[in-house]
């Protein structure tokens, strides 16, 4: 079924033309007067657009054309008005009475946009959807733009190339619904590392609250695209899909994304917490969560937050970040003149801001130690081990 088809009702009498479809499997007919009734698809069926009767129509005037013909025939010799006239005064009494073709009128009607309580606030996602739920790790994905809201979004999707961007998809999305971007093989997944996006929310026929302009870059972690849990139920698809937020009830996230300049700037704020190097831990200290000592001399940090810190109520992640430095320095201060001191500082791969952060202070603070990555085997790819010179 399709809007502008003619339907009539299977458990009632009557029908009309169908101007849309809701959640539910519910189709919208509307009545001669106007009126816009829905009504369960499965209750309802498709029938002729007035086809069988224009034919019907068509053959009676032939019939009676050709009749009008036979009897100019007959009475030729009694008139002086001729056969092709009277064929030609038939022709155009056919043309003018002729009814026109539904099929040819143009479609002018247009489904109002849908509204929903709570969807005054701008939600967007990007989802990815496996075409086979239970082979992940083969399937292509679609890719689809949700717009949650009761906005139309205009919206520019980019992806990524070196250090500029190459506009991927644009275009209009109507309120709460959702458009498919784009099919990709699995086998490109891995290239999925960013995506941007800009959105930009108006309304239509109505006033409207305006909304400030989205641009936001998703990072996209390709390992997760072969993890079951990633893909989940949800309200927008039968299907379990992963969901990305660009924008949800009027609020960004925005990664955490420093350069090395900025990073600078950064480390020399005034932190908003900060740790005195008289605040070492001690050797009676050793054995706590955050440090601890090996066998061999050498000193383990621990610099991930949920070590350093009880609770991260009330930080961001600038605050978190400078704390983290501020401890690094103050293990480095205790220990500096500790020649052939060994200290391993485990800061972990995530973003990699933290590690830039404790490299920049080595290469410019302390230059006098030598660094290198520490032992994968027991640190994995986050930690770096520093030698007191």
């Amino acid at each position: 079924m399709k809007v502008g088809d003619h339907v009539r009702f299977l458990s009632d009498t009557g029908g009309g033309v169908i101007a849309g479809f809701q959640k539910g499997n519910i189709v919208l007919v509307e009545d001669e007067d106007g009126f816009q009734i829905p009504t369960p698809a499965n209750e309802v069926v498709v029938v002729q657009q007035d086809d069988y009767s224009m034919g019907k129509m068509i053959s009676e005037k032939i019939d009676e054309q050709e009749k009008a013909a036979e009897h100019a025939q007959t009475e030729l010799k009694d008139n002086s008005r001729s056969v092709k006239a009277i064929l030609a005064d038939g022709m155009d009494d056919l043309e003018e009475d002729e009814p026109e073709d539904p099929s040819q009128r143009e479609i002018t009607y247009q489904r109002p946009a849908e509204e929903r309580k709570g969807g005054n606030k701008l939600s967007a996602y990007l989802a990815f959807v496996p075409e086979d739920a239970k082979d992940i790790t083969n399937t292509d994905l679609k890719v689809y733009f949700i717009n949650d809201s009761n906005y139309y979004l205009q919206y520019a999707c980019a992806l990524p190339e070196g250090n500029s961007w190459n506009l991927k998809s644009q275009g209009e999305v109507e309120p709460n619904t959702k458009v498919l971007l784009e099919k990709i093989p699995h086998s490109a997944v891995n290239t999925l590392t960013k995506v941007a996006f800009q959105l930009f929310a108006y309304k239509r026929d109505k006033a409207f609250v305006l909304k400030p302009a989205v641009d936001v870059v998703l990072r996209i972690e390709p390992v997760k695209f072969y993890k079951l849990h990633t893909f989940t139920e949800n309200l927008f698809f039968d299907d379990p899909a992963m969901l990305l937020t660009i924008v949800e009830n009027d609020e960004t996230e925005k990664p955490l994304d420093l350069d090395p300049k900025k990073l600078k700037k950064e480390l020399y704020k005034e932190a908003a917490r900060k740790v005195r190097a008289d605040e070492t831990p001690s050797k009676g200290d050793a054995q706590s969560k955050k440090i601890r000592t090996k066998d061999d001399g050498t000193i383990v940090v621990d610099l991930h937050a949920s070590s350093l810190l009880e609770t991260t109520a009330g930080m961001n992640s600038a605050d978190i970040l400078h704390y983290q430095v501020d401890y690094f320095k103050s293990v480095m201060e205790a220990n500096k003149k500790k020649h052939g001191q060994q200290i391993v500082f485990i800061h972990g791969k995530g973003e990699g801001v933290l590690r830039q952060a404790v490299i920049h202070e080595l290469n410019y603070r302390y230059k006098n130690c030598r660094y290198q990555d520490a032992s994968f085997q027991e640190y994995g790819y986050g930690a770096t081990l520093v030698t007191i010179k």
